[in-house]
């Protein structure tokens, strides 16, 4: 019996980890990574960076293009890690229906604690004045049976060995 790839995402607010942690499971376990970040577009990147967040009408063409990318993947057999935020339910329907066996994590912590975070990053266009319409459009995925919430904390180790776990188990189904 043939059984689809693996999806795993590593979701949740901007400046939570989700690129990190994506990282660590891609290369420990030798998965294809994704950073949902590089299919924006030059506009909407400029929106972000100048504080302006965007609408839903602005992140379609975003989505569409990662499960895009995504599909290709599958139809090629991949096991696949995609750092995203996922935000909207909606979004996170949209990677269900592509095809993949999915595990949603959300790395979820404390804003004071992410904020933090997010003022020593200088590389990244998201400011820190965005973090609260992330937290505001964020839709809770309690409840959702396929979402794992992985707590951050400052212990990144221990953030990261749950991700793992839960990536291993998925992978190995």
């Amino acid at each position: 019996m043939n059984r689809p790839p693996a999806l795993i995402v590593c979701m949740g607010v901007s400046g939570c980890g989700k690129t990190t942690v994506a990282r660590t499971i891609a290369d420990h376990l030798g998965l294809a990574f994704f950073e949902a970040d590089d299919f924006h577009s030059a506009e909407n990147k400029a929106r972000m960076a100048a504080g302006r967040p965007l609408d839903d009408a602005m992140r379609e063409p975003w989505i569409r293009d990662i499960c895009t990318r995504l599909q290709q993947e599958l139809v090629k057999g991949n096991n696949c890690v995609l750092a995203c935020s996922a935000l909207r339910r909606s979004h996170r329907d949209r990677f269900r229906t592509i095809g993949f066996r999915i595990r949603f994590l959300f790395l979820h912590g404390e804003r004071d604690l992410i904020a933090g975070w997010m003022q020593e990053r200088a590389d990244h266009f998201m400011p820190l004045s965005l973090l609260d319409s992330q937290f505001a459009t964020l839709e809770s995925p309690s409840g959702e049976a396929d979402v794992t919430l992985i707590p951050i904390t400052n212990d990144w180790k221990q953030t990261t060995e749950l991700a793992l776990d839960e990536a291993r188990s998925l992978v190995s189904l």
